[in-house]
């Protein structure tokens, strides 16, 4: 399961590196599409076949608008000996990612941000951090 944030930056090629121990859980290849947010999502190829056969299970509107956002984004791709990674300029421009991104574990998949988006997201996120940790019993 995926933890942690790290801030890298994006090179001229579009080309990120995604932390070591991220990728030896990913596999040599993996793959990048949409996220949720304002971002770009990294699954493994077994957890976006997870997300597909749980698509596949939605009603056929739902499942329709995922397929469109997720799906129908996906490429897979694999790490150069750099263990630098190319996303695709249409999902750089859906999450504007530029030069310094945001790489952020979510337990069952990365999601890497715009710096500054992510930044911002987390500070707009303090009401519902605090509502969240009130129901949590630690």
């Amino acid at each position: 399961m995926f933890s942690g944030t790290t801030f890298n930056s994006i090179d001229a090629k579009g080309r990120i590196v995604l932390p070591a121990r991220f990728r030896e859980e990913l596999g040599e290849t993996f793959i990048i599409s949409k996220g949720f947010s304002n971002c770009v999502q990294v699954l493994s190829l077994e957890e976006f076949q997870n997300l597909r056969e749980q698509i596949k299970s939605l009603p056929a509107r739902n499942a329709t608008a995922l397929r469109y956002h997720v799906i129908a984004t996906a490429v897979e791709v694999s790490p150069n000996a750099q263990g630098r990674v190319s996303i695709p300029q249409s999902l750089r421009e859906i999450a504007s990612l530029d030069k310094e991104a945001a790489v952020v574990g979510m337990d069952n998949r990365i999601e890497i941000w715009n710096k500054d988006k992510f930044d911002d997201m987390m500070s707009e996120s303090e009401e519902a951090l605090n509502e969240a940790l009130s129901l949590l019993s630690f």
